[in-house]
């Protein structure tokens, strides 16, 4: 675990209440739970799963009322975090789509990023095999590990060649979901169009 990224959760409490945040608990996790300004109570179980995290995780209710109030408030967080820790992940966790064109923006700026409607659709957390199979993961690694010299050097064709190994049936999603993996897990570093590997 060690070899990760750090990875910024931020949670949409308003849409998407939680009920176990324990998988949470690792050493390259930060957390933030944004809670509204009318949500005067924080379940105990929350609280108590957050507790052992320290000043990894923390809350932070929103200033004021509105009907995009918080979705403003993580956009901030993630823009003010992401000059801080360029190299950082983020995760909001949240139903609302309205996070979607924010999180192609921010990828076209080479902040990574992505939107799980659960805890549980978070990549990289222990026993999550429904959004990234660690055997697809693996395979992946293989057979780049294996192509020597021979590793796409662009984005593009990296892309292309990861789709060939699932025999061309991934989605651009997962694809998008794969690239993220490997970077996070500092597999891959992509600069502009170029990747180089540390595998």
């Amino acid at each position: 675990m060690d070899e990760m990224k750090t990875n910024y959760v931020l949670i949409d409490f308003e849409n998407v209440q939680p009920d176990d945040v324990r998988s949470l608990n690792l050493p390259h996790v930060r957390v933030m739970v944004f809670v509204g300004a009318n949500q005067a109570k924080v379940p105990l179980l929350l609280a108590a799963a957050l507790q052992p995290m320290g000043e990894r995780a923390e809350y932070l209710t929103i200033s004021g009322s509105g009907k995009n109030a918080l979705d403003f408030h993580i956009a901030y967080y993630i823009g003010r975090l992401a000059m801080e820790d360029s190299d950082a992940f983020f995760h909001i966790v949240s139903r609302d789509t309205g996070f979607d064109p924010l999180i192609r923006h921010l990828k076209d700026h080479r902040i990574w990023a992505r939107r799980s409607e659960s805890v549980a659709e978070i990549p990289f957390l222990s026993g999550d095999t429904s959004v990234v199979p660690t055997d697809r993961l693996k395979a992946v690694i293989d057979r780049l590990g294996s192509m020597g010299t021979s590793r796409p050097r662009v984005v593009r064709t990296l892309r292309t060649t990861i789709n060939s190994i699932f025999k061309k049936k991934l989605s651009d999603e997962e694809i998008d979901t794969l690239l993220e993996d490997l970077k996070a897990r500092n597999k891959i570093a992509v600069e502009g169009s170029k990747v180089t590997y540390s595998l």
